[in-house]
């Protein structure tokens, strides 16, 4: 479609009060504003299905028809800017967040958050990811100058809510289980074995993996742990974060 052409056809199809654009043309008997309402209908609600899927937790929560009235007032206000559906919604949590009528659930944009980056792990790029054997096969002297990649589909989001939990709950049908804690939870998403998978990560734990995040070595990563925690398990948790899948393999020339 030429750029002349789609961007008039375009201008208004996210405004239900704009008129039609002067490009649409009246057929016999037809008429353009009926017309273009039902192209303008079709776009609105292929829009809100792609935000319906990125998010079914929030949209259980919340119910279809409160969801569907929030993802149409974000879609109007946020057009598409990539031509992949799934690209699009990123900045529905941030919505979610300012909209008025959500005010009573404040955790419900951090559930959004972890719905995001459970899809956007999901579309990461394929690597392999870092295996206990692995470390295990260098030299000890090695191990406190090593620097740890994130694997790219590895990512933190932070909640002052119970966000995990809540997620979890909400995620799949079927009951739900009753909600046994109000603490402020840290979500670790991951995709081990081509899995996408959303763990609770444990406060003791966010400093150092933050720490190598940043690209700071195992050793000034465990002081910033041991530093924030006195009783801080370096053996335990890198393990723990080994296992899910945190780190991308180490490159050839560390292990050689």
């Amino acid at each position: 479609m030429p750029t002349d052409f789609a961007a008039p056809l375009a201008s208004g199809l996210l405004d239900p009060a704009a008129p039609p654009p002067g490009i649409v043309l009246n057929a016999e008997g037809a008429s353009v504003a009926k017309r273009y309402n039902v192209y303008r209908n079709n776009v609105t609600v292929s829009l809100i299905a792609a935000v319906a899927a990125i998010y079914p937790a929030v949209q259980r929560i919340v119910g279809e028809d409160f969801f569907r009235a929030m993802a149409r007032a974000h879609v109007r206000e946020t057009p598409p800017s990539s031509p992949l559906l799934f690209d699009y919604g990123r900045a529905f949590p941030a919505f979610i967040a300012a909209y008025p009528y959500a005010a009573e659930m404040p955790w419900l944009a951090d559930v959004a958050r972890i719905e995001r980056a459970w899809l956007d792990a999901y579309h990461a790029a394929d690597a392999p990811a870092l295996a206990a054997d692995d470390l295990a096969a260098l030299p000890a002297q090695a191990l406190p100058d090593l620097q740890l990649r994130a694997h790219p589909a590895a990512q933190v989001v932070r909640s002052a809510y119970p966000a995990v939990s809540i997620f979890a709950i909400n995620r799949h049908e079927g009951p739900v289980s009753p909600l046994t804690t109000r603490d402020a939870q840290i979500a670790l998403v991951t995709r081990p074995a081509d899995e996408v998978i959303v763990t609770h990560l444990p406060d003791e734990a966010a400093p150092f993996l933050q720490a190598l995040l940043d690209g700071q070595p195992l050793a000034s990563a465990a002081e910033a742990a041991l530093s924030a925690n006195p009783s801080f398990d370096l053996t335990t948790h890198l393990a723990a974060l080994i296992e899910a899948g945190v780190f991308a393999s180490l490159p050839e020339e560390t292990v050689a």
